[in-house]
């Protein structure tokens, strides 16, 4: 990022593309609210380390709400790394949040196995886990997403 006019116009050339780009961890490291405004960005991925505490931590609870509310106002999707759990999912759903990721609906995959779990998906197929079609299934992931 210390060469940001240069990434600008390789990312610029990328969305011409029909390329869609997510801020990956957003709120550590180097994010940046000025990456939002400068960027051609499409979805910012909530970093897992504020959905552990979702629900029992207001810090955590409060930023994930406001950072759903701004990527909403900037008409971006939020996705939500590190879903664990059915009340973190529920709270993730009642703020609005577009899709999630995590252990609650599947390990990582090894890639031989991702094929099938893709294709399995794509015919309603439920699985193990129940099916969702807001979701994003582990670091290997079906991006099912739901258009406004």
């Amino acid at each position: 990022m210390t060469r940001s006019d240069d990434n600008l116009a390789v990312l610029e050339e990328l969305a011409g593309m029909g390329v869609r780009l997510a801020i990956d961890d957003f709120g550590t490291g180097y994010s940046s609210l000025a990456y939002l405004q400068r960027f051609p960005v499409n979805v910012v991925k909530i970093d897992r380390s504020f959905i552990s505490g979702i629900g029992d931590d207001v810090n955590d609870t409060a930023i994930i709400t406001a950072i759903i509310a701004m990527a909403q106002g900037l008409r971006l999707k939020v996705v939500a790394e590190g879903v664990e759990t059915p009340a973190q999912l529920d709270m993730l759903k009642s703020l609005g949040c577009d899709q999630y990721q995590g252990y609650f609906y599947s390990a990582a995959v090894p890639a031989g196995d991702f094929a099938k779990l893709a294709r399995d998906a794509s015919v309603g197929h439920k699985g193990s886990g129940p099916v969702d079609p807001n979701l994003t299934q582990s670091k290997l992931s079906v991006l099912r997403v739901r258009e406004r």
